[in-house]
């Protein structure tokens, strides 16, 4: 009777809690449910973080054998099979299937109107990315290969999906901790963008207002996407899974002529994938595997790769405004970090803080979306070199 007590214990998850390690579950519960609170109480990211969280409660809750890795050596090759519900589903991001389905809803719903009414937009979308750049040289030096820097790098785009993709390809081992650290500071935008734009800006420059975009033809729209597709797809081949799905959906949108893919692509399918890829990275998340030293640096890294995106966005933005004779507010600059339209919508309140008649909104717009093209060539240029 007492070893038939004995073994039904062992088969409980509370058994597990107890074994060496166990307390690493009980952390990430712990984490899985602040995570929950910040998406559903504090609306953080809850499109993602419910998902995300709800998934790392799931997996870290011993013995439920919801996502099941195995490592096996075929030939003298490492294969990894997945197996449980939300091993079945991860497939679709280690296939890379997800990101790209998440950027043809993005494409449906983005107006890049703003962008082609005002071409300038895109030199500072460009200079956003150097934080990428800067902490993938920052995360060599810490000891982490090329490939692995350049996953971490990425987050500095502030762009989960691209994120994501990235990590999938080149380091899936860190994609838990990546994904994590990119959406959440994608959710901390109102919060990490603030104070830098304050320290780098004098009042009277986020004070200057610019003059109202002109209109911008739909032939305009519908040849920017073919445009672009053909330029960057041409220089850069290994983004067109990122940009050709992105400008798909864009052209869908600006064709005007199919608007049921149009609703479908920027809300059924957005919303369906976007449950699927939250699940799928939550399930990455088991205590014994992400929590390591090397994850807390990783999430130190993309605080940094955001801080200095950010803040070089708004350098390349100063730079504009002398060059233009005060006719630019170097704020939107900060907009070039790929959040969208998180970034832009901080820009536009900073700048009502300070007179509450400027209106910045569609003019952080045009950063904002060349953010989103920025961070997809920067991965695409990573996919290429490792």
């Amino acid at each position: 009777m007492f070893d038939a007590i004995i073994d039904f214990f062992k088969s409980t998850g509370l058994y597990f809690f107890f074994q060496p390690d166990g307390w690493k579950y009980f952390v990430m519960i712990i984490i899985s449910l602040t995570l929950l609170y910040l998406a559903i109480f504090k609306k953080f990211e809850p499109y993602l973080l419910i998902p995300i969280g709800f998934a790392m409660l799931l997996v870290n809750i011993p013995n439920t054998h919801m996502f099941v890795e195995t490592k096996t050596i075929v030939d003298g090759i490492e294969k990894t099979t997945y197996e449980g519900l939300l091993g079945f589903l991860y497939y679709g991001v280690k296939l890379g299937i997800y990101p790209p389905l998440i950027f043809l809803g993005i494409g449906a719903t983005t107006d890049f109107g703003p962008l082609i009414a005002n071409p300038k937009s895109m030199l500072l979308g460009a200079a956003a990315q150097i934080g990428i750049f800067i902490t993938f040289l920052g995360a060599i030096l810490l000891g982490f290969s090329g490939a692995e820097s350049a996953s971490i790098g990425i987050i500095g785009g502030a762009d989960g999906p691209t994120s994501i993709l990235l990590s999938s390809e080149l380091a899936p081992h860190l994609i838990g901790a990546i994904s994590l650290a990119a959406y959440s500071y994608m959710a901390l935008v109102p919060m990490i963008q603030p104070p830098i734009i304050r320290m780098l800006t004098t009042k009277k420059e986020r004070a200057i207002k610019m003059e109202q975009l002109r209109e911008v033809k739909q032939i305009e729209k519908i040849s920017f996407s073919v445009i672009v597709s053909v330029i960057c797809m041409t220089l850069i081949p290994s983004s067109a899974p990122i940009i050709g799905m992105l400008m798909l959906g864009n052209l869908i949108k600006e064709s005007k002529v199919v608007p049921n893919l149009t609703k479908t692509a920027g809300e059924s399918l957005l919303y369906i994938i976007t449950i699927l890829l939250g699940l799928s990275i939550g399930a990455t998340t088991a205590g014994t595997s992400f929590l390591r030293l090397e994850t807390l640096m990783i999430i130190g890294l993309g605080l940094f790769a955001f801080a200095i995106a950010t803040a070089s966005g708004v350098l390349g933005g100063k730079v504009m405004c002398k060059l233009t004779k005060g006719k630019v507010n170097p704020m939107i600059g900060a907009a070039g970090v790929s959040a969208v339209p998180m970034a832009a919508r901080v820009v536009h309140k900073e700048g009502q803080l300070v007179d509450q008649n400027n209106y910045l909104l569609m003019h952080a717009m045009g950063p904002n979306v060349a953010g989103v093209i920025g961070s997809a060539i920067a991965a695409g240029l990573f996919l290429m070199f490792f």
